[in-house]
């Protein structure tokens, strides 16, 4: 089975996607400070093939401000340019230079005083268990994950680890507890109702253009599947901030997320949109959307942070209608 975290890493790396909105789940436009612009330019070295230049401005940057938050994510990112062109030892090394120096700066400050520290740290252990996967070391790699989940599971590093032990051991286990206490909309389907279906469940936000544009692609497989077996059910939560308000209460951001989901997803034939902090933290979800596929049996065969295609996605649903 392809390793899913190498994929995942490699294509962060390659692409350069934001680190802001697709590991913390916040997004910039809701009151998080843009990408540095040493980030920025290690990044678009990186997109550009060249990891050298990423390197070296990773490492002038540290030489001349010292290890700040944003020399240890620009470090970081250095860090996934190495494991993407397989100099693990190498990535590795960047890897344990940030931990190392990251566990200085927390002895003066929390870890979410700000917001480059805590995915600075992040990366440097998802880039240290790749390394230990390339050398075959998967139960290392799976022990450090868990011992730094232990330690931050109440930060909002916490999401960000846990997806990354569900990358490494969620498929082929029985699906972890969906609570669905609140819900936007119509009751939730109840759980003995889809017993022998095939379930999608597709972690969203409201503030999220990826998950908005994987809904036309939910809509049109949902119409032709749901007959055969196929239920949707669309989980979301509440981040504490609107399109105008980045301190919204309860009382204001659900209304807020009622709307967006009306407008983006009502054509989607779901069968329950619970909101729930809680499940988005077992299912590890730090990238939305987050899409998981169940077997009939309640088995999770697919955990797949981020989008995918309208072909990937039937692919895979149809071979558990056929199963």
């Amino acid at each position: 089975m392809p390793h899913l975290i190498a994929r995942t890493l490699l294509a962060t790396a390659l692409l350069g996607i934001t680190l802001g909105a697709q590991d913390a789940g916040v997004p910039s436009t809701y009151g998080q400070p843009p990408t540095p612009p040493i980030v920025g330019r290690v990044q678009t070295a990186l997109k550009g093939g060249d990891l050298q230049l990423a390197e070296d401005l990773a490492n002038q940057y540290r030489r001349l401000n010292g290890y700040t938050p944003e020399a240890l994510l620009a470090l970081g990112w250095a860090a996934r340019g190495e494991l993407a062109a397989r100099q693990v030892e190498k990535a590795n090394q960047t890897a344990t230079e940030i931990l190392q120096n990251a566990q200085t700066a927390l002895a003066t400050r929390p870890i979410d005083a700000e917001p480059y520290l805590p995915l600075a740290l992040g990366t440097a252990y998802e880039v240290q268990a790749e390394a230990l996967f390339a050398k075959g070391q998967r139960a290392a790699a799976l022990q450090m994950m868990q011992k730094a989940l232990a330690k931050w599971r109440d930060s909002s590093l916490g999401d960000r680890l846990q997806k990354n032990i569900n990358l490494m051991t969620l498929q082929g286990q029985p699906m972890p507890l969906l609570r669905e206490t609140e819900w936007i909309g119509k009751k939730p389907l109840a759980p003995a109702a889809m017993r022998g279906k095939v379930v999608l469940l597709f972690f969203w936000a409201h503030w999220c253009s990826d998950c908005k544009a994987e809904a036309p692609i939910l809509a049109k497989l949902g119409a032709e599947l749901k007959a055969r077996g196929l239920v949707i059910v669309a989980p979301t939560r509440r981040y504490g901030y609107t399109f105008d308000d980045d301190h919204a209460p309860a009382a204001k951001e659900t209304p807020f997320i009622t709307r967006v989901f009306e407008h983006y997803y009502a054509q989607v034939p779901l069968e329950g949109v619970p909101v729930d902090k809680g499940n988005f933290q077992r299912f590890g979800v730090s990238t939305t959307p987050t899409i998981v596929l169940v077997d009939k049996h309640g088995i999770v065969r697919l955990y797949h942070p981020g989008v995918m295609s309208e072909d990937e996605l039937r692919g895979a649903i149809e071979s558990l209608l056929r199963a």
